[in-house]
C-alpha cells in the first residue's frame, strides 16, 4: 500500500525568509510522507545576489517565480495574492507554509486561508506594538487566519494567548534562523571575505541600516549616521549598505573613511564578518537573533523589538534612534559587555521539531478523515486538538 504524501507549499519573498524556510525544506526530504512545492514571490529579488543566496543556502531553485517586484505594500501585495492563487488552483496543495512578517507572508496566508487551505505560520507571535510598523500589520492578519503557529520565543507564545488562540495550536519550536546559521557556520570560517578587507576578528564593528523608518527620513539617518560616525573614530565599521539605503547616503556629506562601505553580501559572507565582529549595530530583527546565537554585542537602532528575549537573554542592547542614545548603548556594551545565553530551543534543530508538529497535524487530519461522524472538521478545529 502506497503512502499518502501531504503537498506543502512554501512561500518566501525575501532574504530573511530563505534563511528560515531552508532548513525546514532540507529536513523534510527525510520525510516520505511530504512533497515540497517551493514558491519564491520575487518580492525582494536581485539577480546578481539570488543566485548566491540559492547556493550558500543550499536551496532548490523555486518551482513557482512569481516576479511580483517592487511597489507600495497595496500595490505589491494585490500583486502577489493575484499571482498566487492560480498556483493554489493547480496545485491544491493540503497546506501552506509561510514565515516571517512580509507582504509575501500576509498575501500567500490570506489567499490560501480564503481558499479553505489550512494555513502554518512560521515565527508566528513575535509583536513590537508599534503599528506604524507594516511588518506588524502583516504578522497581526497572518497569525490571525493561521491554523499552526510555530513559535520562536515565550513571548510570541503569550502574545497569542492574549490574542485568544487555543493553546494546542501553538508550538514553541525554536528559532530556523538558526538551524541556517549552525549549517552555514563553517562555510563562513571558509569565507576569503576578512582577507580582502584586510580585517582581524574582533578588529571591527558591523553596521546593517534598511528600515524604512530609519533610512526615508533624513533628520533621524542622520542622526544614526552621526552616532555611527563617532563610533568608528574608536572601532572601525564595515557598512553593507542595502539598496534603499544607498540612495539616502548621497544627501550624507560627513561620512568618514573609517566607516568601509560595501555592496550588499550573500550570507555566508555576512555571517563570516558577523562572526567575527566585536559590535553589530543594526535595525534588522533576524540580525538581532543571529547576534544574540553567536554571543555578539548588538546595538538595535530601534525603539522597540518583537524580539524580546535577544535583550532579556541574549547581547542585544536597544539603543533607539537618536544620537545620544545610539552613543549611550555603546558606552554600555564597552563598559558592560553582554555574554548573554543562548534562548532555548535555538540549538540548531527547530526543523525536526516543526517537521514532528506537522506531521502530528496530518497523522490528525487522517484519522479524522476516516471517522464518518468527524469528517467534516476542519483544519482549525483540527489543529486545536493537536499537542505535542
Amino acid at each position: 500500500m502506497s503512502m499518502i504524501k501531504h503537498k506543502l507549499i512554501f512561500v518566501a519573498g525575501a532574504r530573511p525568509n530563505f534563511m528560515k524556510v531552508a532548513p525546514l525544506l532540507e529536513e523534510l526530504r527525510h520525510y516520505g510522507s511530504f512533497e515540497s512545492v517551493f514558491v519564491h514571490t520575487g518580492q525582494h529579488y536581485d539577480s546578481k545576489l539570488s543566485a548566491c543566496f540559492f547556493q550558500d543556502l543550499n536551496l532548490p531553485e523555486p518551482d513557482y517565480f512569481l516576479g511580483v517586484g517592487s511597489g507600495s505594500h497595496a500595490q505589491q501585495t494585490a500583486e502577489i495574492m493575484k499571482r498566487f492563487e492560480p498556483v493554489l488552483t493547480a496545485e491544491r496543495p493540503d497546506c501552506v507554509i509561510v514565515v516571517g512578517d512580509v507582504n509575501s507572508t500576509m498575501a500567500a496566508a490570506v489567499v490560501a486561508s480564503k481558499l479553505q487551505i489550512p494555513v502554518v505560520h512560521v515565527e508566528a507571535g513575535l509583536r513590537s506594538f508599534d503599528r506604524s510598523m507594516p511588518e506588524e500589520i502583516n504578522r497581526i492578519i497572518t497569525d490571525a487566519v493561521s491554523d499552526i503557529l510555530l513559535v520562536t520565543e515565550e513571548s510570541g507564545r503569550q502574545n497569542l494567548l492574549r490574542e485568544g488562540v487555543s493553546a494546542d495550536r501553538i508550538h514553541l519550536v525554536g528559532n530556523l534562523m538558526i538551524d541556517s546559521l549552525h549549517r552555514s557556520l563553517d562555510a563562513a570560517q571558509q569565507s576569503n571575505i576578512m582577507r580582502r578587507l584586510g580585517a582581524a576578528p574582533r578588529s571591527f564593528g558591523l553596521v546593517t541600516l534598511h528600515r524604512p523608518a530609519n533610512v526615508d527620513h533624513s533628520e533621524q539617518l542622520n542622526e544614526i549616521l552621526d552616532a555611527i560616525i563617532e563610533i568608528s573614530q574608536s572601532l572601525p565599521l564595515f557598512f553593507p549598505v542595502h539598496p534603499r539605503t544607498q540612495a539616502q547616503l548621497a544627501g550624507y556629506p560627513r561620512m568618514s573613511d573609517r566607516v568601509v562601505l560595501l555592496d550588499p553580501l550573500g550570507y555566508v559572507d555576512f555571517l563570516c564578518l558577523m562572526s567575527n565582529s566585536a559590535v553589530v549595530l543594526t535595525d534588522s530583527g533576524g540580525v538581532q537573533e543571529e547576534t544574540t546565537a553567536l554571543r555578539i554585542p548588538c546595538i538595535t537602532l530601534r525603539n522597540n523589538t518583537e524580539r524580546p528575549i535577544t535583550i532579556e537573554q541574549g547581547t542585544n542592547i536597544l539603543a533607539g534612534t537618536h544620537k545620544s542614545t545610539i552613543l549611550a548603548a555603546w558606552h554600555e556594551i564597552q563598559e558592560h559587555p553582554k555574554s548573554g545565553r543562548i534562548p532555548d530551543f535555538w540549538d540548531g534543530t527547530t526543523a525536526s521539531r516543526c517537521a514532528a508538529v506537522l506531521q502530528k497535524f496530518f497523522t490528525l487530519r487522517s484519522t479524522l478523515s476516516q471517522t464518518p461522524e468527524r469528517s467534516g472538521k476542519s483544519a482549525s478545529e483540527s489543529a486545536a486538538v493537536l499537542a505535542i
